[in-house]
């Protein structure tokens, strides 16, 4: 594939913007879902650990429990994805919190296997409570991310950033992060949807609080939304025309779940509606 580099990247996701279209990037858990998401045009895809939970036909939940190593499986599923995308920016989701691993040889081999850039996934800004308390306490918290997109920014990728409060998405402003993601929690819908979530009304004040606290910090930045109840197309419009300065969408299993589901269903079905003839 031809790699653009970090700058050419950013200019170009700039110059959409500035013509009014949002940046909008896919998550791809199979090879099948980026030669796709690239025949659509989205303007890069992601390989999530998640993303094999999630066409496994599990919960993308799976993602943060303890069921895989999630560098390792994100590394082998590059051996699928990176062969069949020509030319769209290929990011991968990093668990900076790994205490496994030496994160800035994680990164050096992340470039040298041709992805254009890292995002923090798994990330325990998924978390809250108790939980989130103790792995805050014990080494294991946000503050790792942060200083994984400190350490990929030093090395010229590419730089997403999931965050769930304005403090989180200042952190990660200050350590150089070039696109804010903020999370609204699992998505909606579907056969392993979430059944539980925030409303749009809810979604739309978290955004605009932590757009603001990003803003003021870059003016520059670009913030994209994901998650929660922002499902589907007519959602994502929802949300750009209600939070101005948010500039595009992330989805994961909005872009390769919910869809397989209703045309593998529907396609299916058709088979079951056809007649015996006499």
């Amino acid at each position: 594939m031809t790699q653009a580099t970090r700058v050419e990247i950013l200019d170009g996701f700039r110059k959409k913007i500035n013509t009014g279209r949002p940046v909008v990037g896919g998550g791809a858990g199979v090879g099948l879902s980026a030669k796709c998401a690239e025949l659509a045009g989205l303007d890069f895809i992601v390989i999530y650990n998640s993303g094999r939970y999630r066409m496994a036909g599990r919960s993308s939940m799976a993602g943060l429990m303890p069921y895989g190593d999630a560098n390792a499986i994100v590394m082998e599923m590059a051996d699928e994805v990176l062969p069949v995308v020509r030319h769209t920016p290929v990011v991968a989701g990093v668990c900076g919190t790994d205490p496994f691993r030496s994160i800035p040889r994680l990164l050096d081999d992340v470039r040298s296997r041709g992805f254009a850039g890292v995002q923090n996934y798994p990330t325990v800004c998924l978390f809250e409570g108790i939980i989130r308390a103790n792995l805050e306490e014990t080494g294991l918290g946000f503050d790792r991310e942060v200083d994984m997109v400190r350490l990929a920014r030093e090395r010229d990728l590419l730089t997403l950033s999931y965050v769930a409060s304005p403090d989180e998405a200042r952190a990660m402003v200050d350590a150089g992060a070039d696109i804010l993601v903020p999370h609204m929690g699992l998505t909606t819908s579907g056969t392993v949807g979430a059944r539980t979530a925030i409303s749009m009304a809810e979604v739309l004040d978290r955004l605009a609080e932590m757009r603001d606290a990003i803003v003021r910090e870059d003016p520059d930045a670009i913030v994209i939304c994901h998650g929660g109840p922002i499902a589907e197309p007519d959602d994502v419009d929802l949300v750009l025309r209600k939070v101005p300065g948010v500039h595009g969408f992330l989805g994961a299993s909005s872009m390769e779940r919910l869809p397989t589901e209703v045309a593998m269903v529907d396609h299916m079905r058709r088979f079951l509606d056809i007649q015996l003839n006499g």
